[in-house]
């Protein structure tokens, strides 16, 4: 054994290394990424990127059928996407372990929602581990595997952002459980949902839901720590760090599994004290079951906890009337530091046209989502994976571009367009419809740590040689061009975002064709994977018209006159800058 200091999606690593995880598969997606970054730098286990979640978790599904134990990653949304085989791998069952890891991020730190994943293991009916530690992190990964495996369903863990990249002492050891696949045998009646198999199998998940709670009330997962009577607390996760903070002397059920619940335990529990109460962040999940249970839960005497946000020491202190402890507060003219694209990124100059142009732009997840920001404000929707294209198509259904006078236009990402973009291309294509689509091919998935995709076709296990041995092909790169062209778009356009007299004539070409369906794809590489520099320009005798400073690099700014100067630590000579000043200003270095 060993004590290392590790955040909460390494522990979850080694714990799946450690219990003989087979494979390793996900999306990448904030805060869940390192886990299967981590996972693929361990010797013997296989880990792939897929296409997205559905795919991902239709993978594990099949690995876990084929008698090995299977880890599927990813972010709270991403269950979103993965619910449509989860709900009827619940019902099949498993054969293997499988384990699907949700990392949800209260207080929206890195996502279009907040939302709870606990909602979707009570609806799929399946068991749900919830870690308050690094420790626990590790523990618990290994026990939900063999939940799966005693109850013959699919486990899910879950995790938020403070787990997930917070750091404790773990315990850890150095060998692993060397696992033989299960057997497999066909057995259509367990695994073909059709609906008369489907009927005999939701009776077994009746009973397994049955067996699950009486499992729930006598595991050490849940536990009871008693110090006072006037006060409980019912808690789980992160919020149970928190609670012990700054309610030291309360007594706390600590609930390691959050679903099922254990009803007998709850109402003893809240019959040992005065008051109970819930402490928990961004939902209702507790609050809502519990009360269901015929509980009375107590308001703290300040007022109810917000549902919004991350729970903190502070926000449970300030809701029971506790002093908080003296503590210097941050200066109070620190400047702010919104998020900006980096120095030289290939979208900025894609988005400087669509908001000189007037476009009305349908965004979607990722890098580029930071046009909508100023002083770029080109991009005016971000839903979800995918929805630039379909939501595009639908405003010209809506006649937007013509009521308008202006151009609606899609812009998405090589990766989300892997992930879920082609099909919204091909509805736009099979029913007719017009418009520019446009693809920023960065050559990586750059948002979430520059990890491969379909479109590069660097895998992870790429990615990780030289520390996994096991020896696997290399990827085959998609092609974005000949894809569009072969789903059966006419126009297709390959295009160098960093010249920007060709950025100009694509989109004016494109958007002044009302009855042509366009995609243009944007490709260059992001500066995080090439980081070669080129000359720093110089700005000569500027009118200070503040048309550079307008395309939104954080290399450019102005000085105490309001000339535009150019911070040489920062900028890469990307030549932007000399591209955009309309007086020619701003030239490259020496020339």
């Amino acid at each position: 054994m060993a004590t290392e200091l590790l955040s909460g999606n390494e522990a979850i690593a080694q714990g799946a290394w450690e219990c003989g995880v087979a494979l390793g598969v996900g999306y990448p997606g904030t805060p869940s990424t390192e886990t299967l970054e981590n996972l693929s730098k361990h010797g013997d286990v296989y880990c792939e990127w897929s296409p997205n979640e559905k795919v991902a978790l239709e993978v594990g599904i099949g690995a876990a059928m084929g008698g090995i134990r299977a880890l599927v990653t990813m972010k709270h949304v991403g269950v979103n996407v993965a619910a449509d085989p989860l709900m009827s791998a619940c019902n099949a069952g498993v054969n293997g372990g499988l384990v699907l890891l949700a990392a949800d991020d209260p207080s929206i730190y890195s996502s279009q929602n907040e939302q709870d994943s606990r909602n979707y293991a009570a609806f799929a009916r399946v068991p749900m581990l919830e870690p308050s530690d690094s420790q626990e992190a590790l523990d618990f990964v290994k026990r939900a595997f063999e939940i799966s495996e005693q109850f013959d369903v699919p486990a899910m863990l879950r995790e938020t952002v403070r787990i997930a990249h917070t750091k404790t002492l773990v315990q850890t050891s150095e060998t692993r459980d060397e696992l033989a696949p299960r057997p497999f045998e066909p057995d259509a009646a367990k695994y073909v949902m059709m609906p008369a198999n489907a009927k005999r199998r939701r009776l077994v998940s009746d009973q397994r839901e049955r067996d699950l709670v009486a499992f729930a009330e006598t595991t050490d997962l849940n536990r009871v720590e008693m110090h006072g009577t006037e006060m409980g607390i019912i808690c789980s996760g992160a919020d149970y760090q928190h609670v012990r903070e700054a309610l030291p002397e309360a007594s706390v059920l600590k609930l390691g599994i959050s679903w099922p619940l254990p009803p007998k335990k709850i109402a003893q529990f809240a019959a040992s004290v005065d008051k109970v109460y819930v402490v928990e962040e961004a939902c209702r999940y507790f609050e809502e079951h519990v009360l269901a249970m015929g509980v009375d839960l107590a308001t703290p005497p300040h007022g109810h906890l917000p549902y919004d946000g991350e729970m903190t020491p502070a926000r449970i202190r300030a809701s029971f009337g506790i002093d908080e402890p003296a503590h210097l507060d941050a200066a109070p003219d620190l400047p702010p530091r919104p998020p900006a694209l980096c120095p030289g990124c290939p979208h900025r100059l894609v988005f400087t046209e669509l908001r000189r142009i007037k476009a009305i732009v349908t965004g979607d997840i990722g890098c580029y989502t930071l046009g909508a920001v100023a002083p770029l404000n080109a991009v005016h929707s971000t839903i979800d994976m995918g929805a630039s294209l379909s939501m595009a198509h639908g405003l010209e259904l809506a006649g937007v571009p013509e009521r308008n006078k202006r151009p609606v236009v899609g812009v998405i990402g090589d990766s989300t367009f892997a992930h879920s973009g082609i099909t919204s291309l091909l509805g736009t294509i099979y029913n007719a419809g017009a418009g520019t689509l446009c693809i920023l091919d960065n050559r990586t998935t750059a948002m979430t740590g520059c990890q491969g995709n379909p479109c590069n076709g660097v895998t992870l296990m790429e990615q990780a040689k030289g520390v996994n041995p096991l020896d696997v092909p290399a990827g085959k790169p998609l092609d974005i061009v000949e894809l569009c062209k072969a789903l059966g778009v006419e126009d297709v356009r390959l295009v160098d975002p960093q010249d920007l007299s060709a950025v100009r004539t694509a989109l004016k070409e494109t958007t002044g064709a009302h009855d042509t369906l366009s995609v243009i794809v944007f490709k260059s590489p992001c500066r995080l994977i090439d980081r070669s520099k080129g000359a720093i320009p110089t700005i000569a005798e500027c009118r200070k018209c503040g048309v550079c400073i307008q395309i939104g690099c954080p290399a450019l700014g102005k000085d105490d006159e309001g000339r535009a100067v150019i911070d040489r630590n920062q900028c890469i000579g990307c030549n932007q800058c000399v591209q955009s000043c309309p007086f020619g200003c701003i030239s490259k270095e020496g020339k």
